[in-house]
């Protein structure tokens, strides 16, 4: 039993340790799923902006579950720029894999902003969720243009 209990750890050990490409028959698929997780993300943040800047009307709740939302899905699309995806159907610069440690690092500053806009979301405070927002949006734009072509 016990090095029954050792062999399935281990074997869900390596399962974990398999590299993000893995998931990902071509490199068009990791493109693709990328792409459909910043689209998500950007459906549900920009209803919190239309909210906080007035173009549709308020509603604490919906900004709260858009911005939790928002905050979970922000953590898909970088296991969609591994290794091959730099070509084909993409904006993205080949900065994304020449300077790796920076987008990265952009991505954990957005990952960080838009989980602060979930949490002051829940408070209902439409001044405190615009300023949030703001942020998190600033952490959108300072990635896209380091990283994304137009």
């Amino acid at each position: 039993m016990k090095k029954f209990v050792l062999a399935l750890t281990a074997v869900a050990t390596l399962g974990l340790a398999l590299p993000a490409s893995a998931q990902f028959a071509k490199p068009e698929d990791a493109i693709k799923y990328r792409k459909a997780a910043f689209t998500v993300m950007a459906r549900h943040f920009g209803t919190i902006g239309g909210m906080v800047n007035d173009k549709i009307p308020f509603d604490a709740k919906a900004a709260s579950v858009n911005a939790d939302l928002v905050a979970t899905v922000s953590r898909l699309p970088f296991d969609g720029f591994v290794a091959g995806t730099d070509t084909g159907e993409t904006k993205a610069k080949p900065e994304v894999w020449k300077d790796a440690d920076k987008f990265k690092a952009a991505a954990t500053k957005m990952q960080d902003a838009v989980a602060k806009l979930a949490t002051v979301a829940k408070g209902g405070d439409k001044a405190a969720i615009k300023a949030a927002f703001g942020d998190a949006g600033g952490t959108c734009k300072g990635c896209h243009d380091d990283f994304r072509n137009k």
